[in-house]
């Protein structure tokens, strides 16, 4: 009776054994494929986009051929000053954000990391931009040709270290940091340069040295003032004469004042 309980007791011991190592190996294969690490690496993987630049079209967006299908992408979390704009004008600084573009992606084969949203509105993908280990962004927001934009969640992976080196350039006063009042939370905003008073021009300045002026009214008269008239001051002209008689030879009659 003893050595069948001790045999009982031995086999009941081996099964629980047994069980137990099942188990640990099934939740260490597990544990393996779901481990932070491997998820982290793979979805890295997944996010990385090789392509080949076919052009640069302004600052911070260029076209490229991916799985040989024609791509535009846009750079994520930056913004450059317009060069190509079809309704505004060539901004500041623009032509020197395209040509460092040009300059590192011209011809080459890139990176693009996507982030959690691939496309905007207009059906450009969005991506962090790569050549030759070097990322684009970084590069125009070092030199201050770039400012941090479009900051829209989920898309913010390097937001922070990227507001870190707008912040360096801006401490430089470089590029776009070295215009007053320049960059805006809305964009880029020139100041208008003051024009010289026109009147000045048309007098002093004129190449030939002639001051009578010429000037057809709405009506289609043709009169002409002289300096030191009561309107001429006030008066644009649309021909200049050196003479009185030239005027008159012109058709032009003296202005009654």
């Amino acid at each position: 009776m003893n050595h069948f309980l001790r045999t009982l007791c031995l086999a009941f011991l081996l099964l629980l054994t047994a069980c137990g190592t099942t188990e640990t190996s099934s939740s260490s294969k597990q544990g393996a494929s779901t481990s932070p690490l491997h998820t982290e690496e793979a979805e890295k993987h997944k996010s990385i986009v090789p392509a080949e630049v076919i052009r640069v079209i302004d600052g911070d967006t260029i076209k490229v051929n991916v799985n040989n299908k024609e791509e535009t992408v846009r750079f994520l979390l930056v913004d450059t000053p317009e060069s190509v704009h079809p309704t505004k004008p060539v901004q500041p600084f623009g032509p020197e954000a395209s040509q460092l573009t040009k300059k590192l992606l011209t011809g080459k084969k890139v990176e693009l990391e996507l982030d959690v949203s691939e496309r905007d509105k207009y059906g450009r993908l969005l991506a962090y931009v790569y050549v030759d280990g070097k990322s684009v962004q970084e590069e125009l927001l070092k030199k201050g040709l770039a400012r941090v934009a479009y900051v829209f969640a989920p898309n913010t992976k390097y937001v922070d270290r990227y507001r870190k080196i707008e912040r360096a350039a801006r401490e430089k006063g470089i590029g776009i940091w070295s215009l007053e009042n320049y960059v805006q939370e809305d964009g880029f905003h020139p100041k208008k340069e003051a024009k010289q008073p026109k009147e000045r021009l048309e007098t002093e300045d004129h190449p030939s040295g002639c001051n009578i002026k010429g000037n057809i009214s709405t009506h289609g008269d043709k009169i002409y003032h002289v300096p030191g008239g009561r309107y001429y001051r006030i008066t644009k002209p649309e021909q200049w004469f050196c003479t009185v008689k030239e005027a008159e030879r012109a058709g032009f009659r003296r202005s009654a004042e």
